[in-house]
């Protein structure tokens, strides 16, 4: 099973954009061959085996990257729990 999460676009170049993951320092290529919609930097996309499905409104991205971090913060400290006990 995968998981597609939000990206951002940084730079688009030939069809490509180079887009980051999350947060941290994680960047990824996508192609948009595929992609009806216009994408410019700074557009978020929901990227999957390398190639971008649609473009997503910045709300919804943020309220999905919310949920993201929230199960993040849940899982680590069910787990802190755990090995405390």
């Amino acid at each position: 099973m995968c998981l597609a999460i939000p990206v951002q676009i940084k730079s688009i170049e030939d069809q490509v954009a180079k887009c980051k993951v999350g947060e941290g320092e994680t960047y990824l290529d996508a192609s948009l061959m595929l992609l009806a919609d216009e994408v410019e930097i700074g557009d978020y996309l929901i990227v999957h085996a390398g190639f971008a499905l649609r473009k997503l409104d910045p709300k919804e991205a943020e309220e999905t990257l919310k949920i993201l971090r929230d199960m993040v913060e849940l899982t680590e400290a069910e787990r802190n729990k755990a090995c405390n006990a």
